[in-house]
């Protein structure tokens, strides 16, 4: 069985670091530094799910989310926010605008991570065919 695609967009290379240990053996992480990267690369890697940054320089995650969602190729591409926007109000925020899941950085928990990785990738083969 082929490893599960995981495209992370996140701009800071340590963090980057972390996530790549954290999952290392366990999905084909593909990296993005940026947003526009990002979409290139997505749309050429065909990931099967993405953790997204929601801080990026240029086009931010949110923009990201939305244009991934409005191409119905990857409109139901399970999408993670990965920020460190904790603030009151913040985590709603991020459900209106589309992210299937909120994951706060800096990651203390990274079962948590796994956890939440390991349930949208058995959601998206139920729910999108994948």
């Amino acid at each position: 069985m082929t490893r599960k695609r995981v495209a992370l967009v996140e701009d800071n290379r340590d963090n980057r670091l972390v996530i790549r240990a954290i999952f290392d053996g366990r999905y084909d992480l593909i990296e993005y530094a940026t947003g526009v990267d990002a979409l290139l690369g997505i749309q050429r890697d065909h990931p099967d799910l993405v953790l997204l940054d929601i801080s990026l320089p240029g086009m931010d995650g949110t923009e990201v989310l939305r244009r991934l969602r409005a191409d119905p190729t990857f409109a139901g591409l399970p999408v993670i926010a990965l920020t460190a926007h904790a603030m009151r109000g913040d985590r709603e925020r991020i459900f209106a605008a589309g992210f299937d899941e909120y994951i706060p950085k800096p990651i203390v928990d990274e079962d948590r991570l796994i956890a939440a990785v390991d349930h949208w990738l058995a959601s998206s083969v139920v729910h999108h065919g994948r």
